[in-house]
């Protein structure tokens, strides 16, 4: 059976994947876009951060910030 936490990470990864390989690349194509870029590069580096310290709260909120990134 799956921990809670194997599933918030895994669920971190997922969404670190889905703004680097889908929001990402959409934003660096518009001249203005640089800072939503910028800003989805912090919170890929957060929830990457978060994952790696292990801590339950800093997880959540690293996920909760990377699935705000929309198209």
């Amino acid at each position: 059976m799956a921990r809670p936490a194997d599933n918030l990470i895994g669920a971190i990864q997922a969404e670190c994947n889905r703004v680097r390989e889908t929001v990402l690349p959409e934003y660096e194509k518009i001249p203005t876009g640089v800072f939503a870029a910028t800003m989805m590069r912090t919170s890929i580096r957060r929830g990457e951060s978060a994952i790696a310290c292990g801590d339950p709260a800093e997880c959540l909120a690293a996920l909760l910030d990377l699935r705000g990134w929309k198209l």
